[in-house]
């Protein structure tokens, strides 16, 4: 599971992401469905950057928070810690890792839309850890259906 942030202006976004994963090593590339309903989906359209986050199992309440509720209603990113990252991007602060990648095609797939990203930056973990997985997230609540 990741969390994925974008911006645009002033506009933030931000949701948990289960559909997504390396697509080629060489050219480097990474694959995140967006679910059309979700804003996160609607800033993305306008941006030309998504990052990326793996979070370890201590930090869930931050992706709790990015998995059950809505951007539509509320602002998750002053409920958390976060800084502004390359190209204006939120980068949460509590991830244990993070990329941050351009967009370079998407792909409708039904209620999601594919965004092929390059990575161009971003910052390994410090460690290995337990990855929040869909085990870990079975049971939350979805600000919005997908």
């Amino acid at each position: 599971m990741f969390v994925v942030t974008t911006a645009v202006g002033d506009r933030r976004a931000g949701c948990l992401v289960g559909f997504a994963s390396q697509v080629s090593i060489e050219p480097p590339r990474f694959l995140v469905g967006l679910s059309k309903r979700n804003k996160t989906f609607r800033v993305a359209t306008q941006s030309s950057f998504l990052a990326v986050h793996v979070f370890e199992k201590q930090s869930m309440e931050v992706v709790e928070l990015f998995g059950g509720q809505t951007g539509d209603r509320v602002d998750k990113f002053t409920r958390c810690y976060w800084h502004q990252g390359p190209h204006g991007v939120p980068i949460l602060d509590d991830a244990a890792a993070w990329f941050l990648g351009r967009t370079i095609d998407r792909i409708p797939f039904g209620d999601h839309v594919g965004h092929l990203l390059e990575p161009v930056d971003g910052t390994g973990p410090r460690e290995a850890g337990r990855w929040v997985s869909l085990c870990d997230v079975r049971d939350l609540r979805p600000g919005h259906e997908a």
